[in-house]
């Protein structure tokens, strides 16, 4: 989804569009699997142009599919979120480095008259999919013995563990120190 910075509106203008699974795997630099999916992703956006500054402000949301990170049961989890972004033409010198800052992150450069919004729908998808997803929060996961999903079944697997390299701490004591 691209915008053409010098056909924006003087009172702005509203983009809604829709994104499926295949165009965010193909957004996925050197075609790396990823550990999750989606189905459609949903954005809508109102977008303000104040002289050469764009400001956008908008909405995401999709359905990620991935395997739930405790009994790696498929799992389908609503993500969501809201933007905003400041789009400047780029300085004049754009060789020198600076540090950014928390609010550079909201910040981005154009060019030639146009900003592609691919990225940061991108950006913001990839920022909100859970790290560790769960299918539920109260999800047993798997028996680290045998394996079977403690959600649906249960096993007759000894819960007490204990890690053999510290066999020989097992016996150790403490004696009281006399005062």
């Amino acid at each position: 989804m691209k915008i053409t910075v010098s056909k924006i509106p003087d009172g702005g203008m509203n983009l809604r569009a829709e994104k499926d699974g295949k165009w965010f795997q193909g957004m996925i630099r050197n075609g790396s699997p990823c550990d999750f999916s989606l189905e459609r992703i949903e954005v809508a956006c109102s977008v303000q142009r104040m002289k050469e500054n764009v400001f956008i402000e908008g909405t995401l949301s999709t359905m990620v599919e991935a395997p739930c990170c405790r009994c790696l049961e498929p799992t389908k989890i609503p993500v969501g979120a809201s933007f905003k972004y400041t789009f400047c033409p780029p300085p004049a010198d754009s060789r020198e480095e600076w540090e950014l800052k928390a609010e550079d992150l909201d910040f981005a450069y154009y060019e030639e008259d146009t900003i592609d919004l691919d990225n940061l729908i991108f950006e913001q998808v990839v920022l909100q999919v859970p790290i560790k997803p769960l299918c539920r929060e109260s999800c047993k996961g798997l028996c680290p013995h045998c394996g079977i999903n403690l959600n649906t079944a249960s096993c007759n697997c000894r819960t007490e563990t204990f890690d053999e390299r510290l066999a020989v701490l097992r016996g150790f004591q403490v004696k009281p120190e006399k005062h």
